[in-house]
């Protein structure tokens, strides 16, 4: 038997789009379309078209003839067993509601057996000591609990829905973070090739002159002997000739010609000369610089695919009001003349200093500053904790939540429990700084050579934000997320 659900599909197939209806007296006009013959006649009396303009049809518009209407009989039999299918199962869902056993009405429901009676059934032996109450009376408690059960599951499925979110967004990041370390392996990976084939050409050149020197010498070598070897033939005729001359003729002059032979001296080349055996014995050396480039470039693409480059800017909010900020917040400038800066909770009043905007609560994040220090002036950078001090003094020490370093005139040193001069190969115009959160690492190293400056150990509980210092007139610096950032102009 056809469920209601399926019948009332059914019926709403066969409604009239005019009086939303079912059909009575099906017709169909020159469209295809099917209408009451009541609808479509007062559907023709209300529009009233132009005698010379044709009605048009309610649904699709198409224009059709007045009298040329078309009984659709096949539709009305179909209208007429849709009717007779909705008596039907308007009977079969009264029948539901009757007991199966007894033919009654079913008004209660047995809590102890989950079954649903009627009044002979409530009277029977086995439910006379059951709880049974009424259907209404019964479904309120388990509605109310069905009701619990449906705000748990949408609350469980908010927070699915949340965590569904938030983890996209990670993934999204993480998609943005891969797609940024491909680009910076094509980028250095592009560099080295450039530098390998630099490098190639140079030391294919240096191998050539040498190949040319050799060569050149080994001419002059061949010429100087063969000279040599012509100078001892014509001795040695002469000697030879002397020899087998009479008595008389053989003393005529012997004293002469035995120590012009005695005298001759044998010069003996070298084909290779010292300098030229120097230069070949010297010339693996001429590949250090590509060994400390390929160094460099190692631990560096390593450095950066494990740290994610950080695009800081400084927050004005709390500089010092002696220092310059440029627009996009990405310079800094010290000036003796104080700005005109509202005080506010956040700003440094004696320290010249200022932080970054976001800070870290986690993960490995790196940066680059470059700086320009006028005589006598310095710069100070690292990483703070968030409730650092920003009115009156502050020591830049760790026990204070700063881990910093300071470039100075001629030296740099780390600002731990007691300041250290530290020793470098040479003064670094561009430092990085990176945080491992979670290890608790504040590293600075040269973000040319990549010499490595200083590193704490730390162990962070809260945020931590980038941090910077400037003292001297005309002592500046800039940020840059990457290496070779510009100098100040």
């Amino acid at each position: 038997m056809a469920s209601a659900a399926s019948v009332t599909s059914l019926a709403d197939e066969v409604n009239c789009p005019v009086c939303q209806g079912t059909l009575r007296e099906p017709v169909t006009i020159d469209c295809g379309h099917n209408f009451c013959r009541v609808c479509l006649t007062r559907y023709l009396e209300i529009t009233s078209p132009d005698p010379e303009e044709p009605p048009t049809c309610p649904l699709c518009k198409e224009p059709f003839r007045p009298g040329n209407f078309r009984p659709n009989w096949q539709l009305a039999n179909v209208v007429e067993n849709i009717e007779r299918l909705k008596l039907v199962s308007q009977m079969d869902s009264d029948e539901e509601d009757v007991c199966p056993e007894h033919g009654e009405k079913v008004y209660f429901f047995c809590e102890d057996d989950e079954m649903q009676l009627c009044v002979v059934c409530r009277e029977a032996w086995e439910h006379r000591a059951h709880t049974v109450r009424f259907l209404e009376d019964a479904a309120g408690p388990y509605r109310e609990q069905i009701q619990k059960c449906l705000e748990c599951l949408r609350k469980e499925r908010e927070e699915i829905q949340e965590i569904q979110s938030r983890e996209n967004r990670r993934i999204q990041v993480l998609l943005t973070q891969v797609a940024t370390k491909k680009q910076k392996v094509i980028s250095e990976f592009a560099h080295l090739s450039q530098f390998l084939e630099e490098q190639q050409s140079i030391l294919l050149a240096q191998l050539e002159k040498l190949d040319e020197d050799i060569l050149k010498h080994r001419d002059e070598f061949d010429v100087l002997v063969t000279g040599e070897i012509g100078r001892f033939n014509t001795l040695i005729e002469e000697l030879e000739e002397k020899k087998e001359r009479p008595a008389r003729e053989l003393l005529t002059d012997i004293r002469s010609t035995l120590i012009r032979c005695e005298t001759r001296r044998c010069r003996k080349p070298v084909a290779i000369s010292p300098e030229l055996g120097q230069r070949i014995r010297d010339f693996p050396q001429q590949t250090f610089p590509l060994r400390r480039e390929m160094k460099l470039f190692l631990e560096k693409l390593s450095f950066e695919l494990d740290y994610e480059p950080a695009h800081i800017s400084l927050d004005p909010r709390t500089s010092h009001p002696k220092l310059l900020l440029s627009e996009d917040y990405q310079q800094a400038r010290f000036s003796y003349k104080w700005q005109k800066s509202p005080d506010n909770p956040q700003r440094f009043d004696r320290a010249t200093c200022v932080l970054a905007h976001g800070g870290f609560t986690g993960g490995r994040h790196t940066w680059v500053v470059s700086v320009d220090l006028a005589h006598g002036g310095s710069c100070t950078l690292g990483v703070v904790s968030r409730d650092i001090r920003r009115k009156g003094e502050l020591r830049m020490r760790p026990e204070e939540g700063v881990w910093a370093v300071r470039l100075a005139w001629g030296f740099v040193s780390a600002l731990s429990s007691f300041p250290t001069r530290l020793t470098l190969e040479e003064q670094p115009q561009q430092v990085r700084v990176s945080i491992d959160y979670e290890v608790g690492w504040v590293t600075f190293a040269n973000a040319v050579t990549q010499e490595p400056i200083y590193t704490f150990t730390a162990s962070f509980t809260q945020k931590v934000f980038p941090f910077f210092g400037l003292w001297g007139r005309g002592s500046k610096f800039s940020l840059s997320s990457q290496e070779g950032a510009d100098t100040l102009s």
